[in-house]
């Protein structure tokens, strides 16, 4: 079977983040606002580099919009963080993975893109899996538990913004803004909130920035590559990656309903992608006038 780029540059989005939320989670005693500040450096310097190489001005062409990207991005990255650190990985990751439900619901509004009947069947699938994942966890703060959800909402209208933006601008321009708008709102309180990073901690906040990079890079192509309803689901399978680095590295142990829960993610991000290939298939037969199979 062969991928379409949009599915292909999704894969690797998910799995670039996934390596990012390690790093993180790794580095518990440096406040997530410090972390977001390496993370932008980074990525601003990547972004400039790139742009530079390739002629393009770092300003795009609809500011109005990459400013919003780049506001709702930082809101989420924000939340995000904070919670990545106080509460289990795979549970952090989870909650995050609630953005494609709510991208897709956006896009309808947005970026006027049809989302049908079947379709919000297979959401409330994977969304019942995020459910049932959530529901054995027992030591989680319910602050932090809410405040996953509302990343999860922020991430999810930046997204969308990445749609509609389309391929109207560099997928760099558009992660260009992302460091831009959230470096001087991380800026100001780590200034006043210093940890000094020691051995090892100076590797994972590189880490954070180069595997962000790459994650957003390939997630903007994805984006502009395909509709959001096709590829938004294939982001839930980085609970995979969650669930066994944070077996590998941080001890976090699971029982059999979580693995439950994470098969109807798995159910619901498949029969979506094979759903949407076959609209696709049946749309160009009826383009080129040839019956339906």
């Amino acid at each position: 079977m062969k991928l379409s780029k949009g599915v292909i540059y999704m894969l690797l989005s998910t799995f670039f983040f996934a390596l990012m939320q390690v790093c993180v989670k790794w580095v518990p005693h440096i406040p997530a606002e410090e972390i977001i500040v390496f993370r932008s450096l980074i990525s601003l310097a990547i972004s400039l580099v790139f742009l530079r190489r390739a002629g393009v001005s770092v300003w795009g062409n609809n500011r109005k919009w990459l400013f919003a990207r780049g506001a709702f991005g930082a809101v989420a990255l924000i939340l995000f963080f904070n919670v990545l650190q106080n509460i289990p990985l795979a549970t952090a990751a989870t909650l995050q993975y609630l953005a494609p439900i709510f991208t897709a619901v956006l896009g309808v509004f947005v970026v006027k893109e049809r989302v049908r009947l079947w379709q919000w069947v297979f959401f409330l699938v994977s969304f019942s899996g995020v459910l049932v994942i959530e529901g054995v966890e027992t030591s989680i703060d319910t602050l932090y538990l809410w405040l996953g959800v509302l990343s999860a909402v922020f991430t999810g209208v930046a997204y969308t913004i990445v749609r509609k933006l389309n391929v109207n601008e560099h997928p760099l321009v558009i992660i260009f803004y992302f460091p831009l708008v959230t470096l001087p709102v991380v800026g100001v309180y780590t200034l006043f909130n210093w940890v000094q990073p020691e051995g090892w901690d100076w590797a994972m906040l590189l880490l954070v920035g180069l595997f962000t990079q790459l994650g957003q890079y390939y997630m903007t192509l994805s984006y502009q590559h395909e509709e959001i309803s096709k590829v938004a689901n294939l982001t839930y399978i980085g609970i995979i990656y969650a669930l066994f680095f944070g077996f590998v590295f941080f001890g976090e142990l699971l029982n059999i309903w979580t693995y439950a829960g994470m098969g109807l993610v798995l159910l619901g991000v498949l029969l979506n992608v094979q759903y949407k290939r076959r609209l696709t298939k049946q749309e160009a037969l009826v383009k080129v006038g040839k019956p339906l199979e």
